[in-house]
């Protein structure tokens, strides 16, 4: 029977053979075949395992956070840096800025982050650059002709990667999306009482799963503001590897007299319009002590949306708080100061931020803002009122 069937293979072959457009076509559909089910099975797989096979692509990669980075930048810098660290792929976390606000130096103290500060796009320390809770580079010189190899954020924007975007707005940090990473590649979470060799198969280390956490945590205000139903899941994915002692000493470090007197002035200075607020802080070292205000002045009783905004070096920064579903913040403060001489603005539903920069003299020298206070408190408000 066997003899048979290979006779009757051995004439079909034949037949075939005596046919060279049949036998082209045949060999067409086959390969047509395998490149069909080359793409399904690269389609299929998870964006933690594509982006961990982007990594492996490569021999050294830089993770490069926004300017002035905050938890949830770099907890995604520790998390971009393990995961290349599995494929043996080398990797420098890089920003330019500095690291202000107390829980930010916090975080970078106890969870021991290293990070290289840059000032030119030479001192980048590979030809492939991954941003992380940012979509488009700057804060340092030759940053526009950075073409980003992989991006990865929550913020919105029209930035994006060469060979890799994920940018996922809906989510209320980039953490949360790097969590989902680790838990596509199957990782488990080492509990902080554990040993690394205790666990088998693919693990993420406590470190990171404790700065991924307070990352959450400090972008959506406990879960509190701006989050989904995917930063809760990332939470509770986290949560077996978090050392809590850490979190507790991230998360509550002593707060700066600067800081306190900010909150104060924001407090005492606030113009009330409705449930609507605006303080101006006036003049301020520490830029970051104005969102820390914002936040305070948006938990007062009968406030719903704030801007706080205070003055540094010539330039006006702006940090807005809503949480009322009238007022998208990042669309309010575009609206209020977006269409204004060096000046940007934009953000969450929740929270957003912007700059009016010192307007710039026909001889070079540089004067405040041409728009006058009351102009700016007027625009803000009438921006947050759908006016604008």
């Amino acid at each position: 029977m066997a003899q048979v069937s290979t006779r009757a293979l051995q004439r079909g072959w034949d037949a075939l053979s005596a046919n060279p457009r049949v036998v082209v076509a045949v060999a067409g559909g086959a390969l047509a075949l395998v490149a069909a089910l080359a793409l399904y099975r690269r389609l299929r797989r998870t964006p933690g395992e594509r982006f961990r096979a982007l990594l492996a692509g490569r021999e050294s990669i830089s993770v490069l956070l926004h300017p002035n980075p905050d938890a949830d930048a770099m907890a995604a810098g520790l998390a971009v840096t393990e995961l290349a660290d599995s494929v043996d792929t080398d990797a420098i976390v890089q920003y330019s800025g500095q690291v202000r606000r107390q829980e930010n130096r916090a975080f970078r103290t106890v969870l021991d982050v290293e990070l290289d500060r840059i000032d030119h796009v030479s001192d980048l320390s590979a030809e492939a650059v991954i941003l992380v809770d940012h979509n488009a580079p700057r804060g340092f010189a030759g940053a526009d002709g950075v073409l980003p190899y992989a991006v990865v954020d929550h913020h919105p924007g029209e930035g994006g990667g060469e060979a890799y975007t994920d940018v996922r707005t809906d989510y209320g940090a980039t953490a949360s999306i790097l969590a989902e990473y680790f838990r596509d590649t199957g990782s488990t979470p080492i509990p902080p009482d554990a040993h690394e060799t205790e666990v088998t198969g693919a693990t993420l280390s406590t470190r990171t799963a404790t700065g991924l956490l307070y990352g959450i945590i400090s972008d959506t205000n406990r879960l509190t503001r701006g989050a989904s139903a995917e930063d809760f899941a990332a939470a509770a994915y986290l949560q077996p590897g978090v050392d809590e002692d850490n979190l507790e000493r991230i998360a509550d470090p002593a707060v700066s007299t600067e800081a306190l007197d900010v909150k104060a002035r924001a407090i005492a200075g606030r113009e009330v319009r409705g449930s609507f607020a605006v303080s101006d802080v006036g003049r301020v070292s520490n830029v970051d002590a104005i969102p820390q205000a914002a936040d305070e002045l948006v938990g007062l009783e009968g406030v719903t949306a704030v801007v706080v905004l205070g003055q540094k070096d010539g330039t006006v920064h702006l940090s807005g708080r809503s949480r009322d579903d009238r007022v998208h913040m990042g669309r309010a403060l575009d609206a209020a100061v977006g269409d204004m001489e060096q000046a940007s603005a934009g953000g969450h539903a929740r929270m957003g931020g912007g700059q009016i920069g010192p307007q710039v003299t026909t001889d070079g020298s540089e004067e405040t803002p041409v728009v006058g206070r009351e102009a700016l408190l007027d625009r803000l408000f009438d921006a947050m009122d759908g006016e604008r």
